[in-house]
């Protein structure tokens, strides 16, 4: 078998990405061949296929560069050709697409449909159904108004960045998207990373309900055999993106008022200014910023750290953060939203508070803080049993396979 591997970046830029150099590493050790098609970025990888990729808003030269990226973000012209060129060389028997709107375009699916290529949709997020793809306003406010199909709300209530301009562009993608070039047409399969997913896509787009799916939750580089022994110190973590939507916020609430609990922040992002300012003002010398980290650096905080904290404020599907903590033998407490309740079990691999609620937040870190050692330790354990059972890239691997196979047949 022969599969082809879809994505904008050939980078680590983020999750979606880190699921798809996931899936392309463990097809390859299981002796499946992997062809590879993304746009060009300064950022990518080396890779054998990379002559097949078409340019990026960012590679593109030329005088008229902007109007071309306008009508790019569209229809693609150069990836329709350059896919097609790249089927005709290497004849993949299945293609799998992970991110493409708005920037590889669905300008690529005629053109696998028309040699005969089964194509399956990994969700990784609502764009599909969600111009602004978070389910979020230009108010930061959880949002449904788009459903059934009436897309002009994404820019009547300004969705996209807090800017009309994007607003519309991303309206008119999708309109333009569902007219043309309808994902139920063309996908064979779906792969959701999460329950949540799938039911709010077929609750928005129905005839979803009619393709062959399943869920697969997102898998871990490495699922430790210990918990890592930390004997100086205890403190929470947030990792992850400092953006309005993550809760971080509602987070540093929490604890400017125990001062006596340690709080580490780990990344960047556009918010990081404002909430050091908060944490500044409110004098709270207990929370710790620690900027970008990655690679070891990044593993060992997380396998150190007493318990993992995501307080999002939007749908996250399913994130990567608590695999990687789970994976470290790590417990979370979470924000009961989107994805994140299926994968916490409340009182066994740790807690689930309602979106936003500082008191919430507030009672499950106390709880957190005062389990004796015991009960702490039968927390670690759960996790890691959790992570086994479903975050195992071998058993990702399998499951992932029989798809295929079950598409091709199909």
């Amino acid at each position: 078998m022969k599969v082809l591997q879809i994505n904008v970046f050939n980078y680590r830029k983020g999750g979606s990405e880190t699921v798809y150099f996931n899936t392309s590493e463990k097809l390859q050790d299981d002796g499946i061949e992997v062809v590879s098609f993304a746009l060009k970025w300064e950022e990518n990888y080396p890779s054998r296929y990379e002559s097949y990729f078409p340019e990026s808003k960012a590679t593109r030269k030329g005088t008229f560069r902007q109007i071309n990226n306008a009508i790019n973000y569209f229809y693609h012209f150069e990836a329709a050709r350059k896919i097609e060129a790249l089927i005709k060389a290497e004849r993949p028997d299945i293609a799998q697409i992970h991110l493409i709107w708005g920037q590889i375009t669905p300008s690529i699916l005629p053109v696998l449909k028309k040699y005969g290529i089964p194509v399956i949709f990994t969700i990784h997020d609502y764009r599909i159904v969600c111009p602004a793809y978070t389910f979020r306003n230009g108010k930061g406010e959880l949002c449904e108004r788009c459903g059934g199909g009436k897309y002009y709300n994404c820019f009547l209530h300004n969705c996209t960045k807090g800017n009309y301009l994007f607003s519309a562009m991303m309206c008119m993608e999708q309109y333009f998207r569902n007219w043309f070039f309808n994902p139920v047409k063309y996908a064979d399969g779906l792969l959701y990373v999460s329950n949540f997913a799938k039911n709010i896509h077929e609750k928005y787009q129905p005839k979803f309900k009619s393709k062959k799916s399943i869920v697969l939750y997102n898998t871990s580089n490495h699922i430790y055999d210990s918990k890592a022994q930390n004997d100086c110190e205890r403190y929470f973590l947030y990792f992850g993106r400092l953006s309005n939507e993550k809760g971080i916020t509602t987070l540093i609430d929490v604890f400017k008022d125990k001062k006596d609990l340690k709080l580490k922040i780990v990344g960047t992002g556009p918010e990081e200014e404002r909430l050091k300012q908060i944490v500044a003002q409110s004098n709270a010398l207990n929370i710790e910023f620690l900027g970008y980290k990655t690679g070891n650096d990044l593993q060992e905080l997380i396998r150190n750290a007493y318990f993992v904290i995501v307080p999002s404020e939007w749908y996250e599907n399913n994130p990567l953060t608590i695999i990687e903590s789970y994976s470290a033998w790590v417990p979370v407490i979470g924000s009961r939203i989107g994805g994140i309740p299926e994968i916490i079990e409340d009182g066994k691999t740790g807690y689930v508070f309602n979106a936003r609620s500082v008191s919430e937040l507030g009672q499950c870190v106390d709880r957190a803080n005062n389990l004796c050692e015991e009960e702490y330790l039968e927390f670690c354990k759960n996790t890691h049993n959790f992570a086994v059972e479903n975050f195992n890239p071998d058993n990702y691997s399998g499951k992932l396979q029989d798809f295929y196979n079950e598409i091709l047949r199909r």
